[in-house]
């Protein structure tokens, strides 16, 4: 399977939303995002790409989202003749149709996110889905490390940015959560995190 790698600097896109769609962008390292611009001009943050993700899957020949790096990155780019031709490279397209599975679960579980009535409900099923994908274990500390700013973050769980940052300063209350710097969480108490995130435990305060 040939492919090319490239490296990404942040805010470097590697492509736009309706581009026509010749390659598929495997994560080496960094974290993507994939975004599209809604009709009247606001954002949607689809999904972020972390390594191991394979982006770019086209639908009818062109890209659906624009993607660009949020920190250095660096991906390796393959064709997706083999979604169309299997035979021309089996193993790239099992491949493919792998990555095409995990995009809808991905996307159901971004639905289950974005459906969630109270704002610190949302925010906690964000803060478990990196904890499953990305988390780090640490002298006994899970640890999610957030590449992401604010802003992402609530234009991914559809909520505004004042939001997200009092939901996190709630959590940080309820002792869930604790900063160890803006941009690292270590998360206390993974269970109640999770029940939280499941909508099956209230807090004092609602901030939606």
């Amino acid at each position: 399977m040939h492919r090319l790698n490239r490296q990404l600097a942040p805010g470097q896109h590697i492509f736009f939303e309706s581009d026509p769609a010749r390659f598929v962008y495997k994560v080496r390292s960094g974290v993507l995002r994939l975004t599209r611009t809604q009709r009247d001009g606001r954002r949607q943050v689809i999904a972020f790409g972390f390594p191991g993700d394979i982006v770019g899957l086209p639908c009818a020949g062109r890209h659906t989202t624009e993607c660009d790096a949020i920190t250095s990155a660096e991906v390796s780019a393959r064709r997706c003749d083999p979604l169309d031709h299997p035979e021309s490279d089996p193993k790239l397209h099992s491949l493919l149709v792998t990555a095409a599975l995990d995009e809808i679960r991905f996307l159901q579980d971004h639905f289950l996110i974005f459906g969630r009535r109270r704002a610190s409900e949302k925010v906690a099923a964000f803060l478990i889905l990196l904890l499953d994908r990305v988390g780090e274990a640490a002298d006994d500390r899970h640890l999610v490390r957030l590449p992401m700013n604010r802003s992402d973050i609530a234009d991914y769980v559809g909520l505004t940015p004042e939001t997200v940052s009092r939901s996190i300063t709630q959590l940080r209350a309820e002792k869930m959560i604790k900063l160890d710097d803006p941009n690292t969480i270590i998360v206390r108490d993974p269970d109640r995190l999770r029940a939280l995130a499941e909508g099956a435990q209230e807090l004092v305060a609602d901030w939606s």
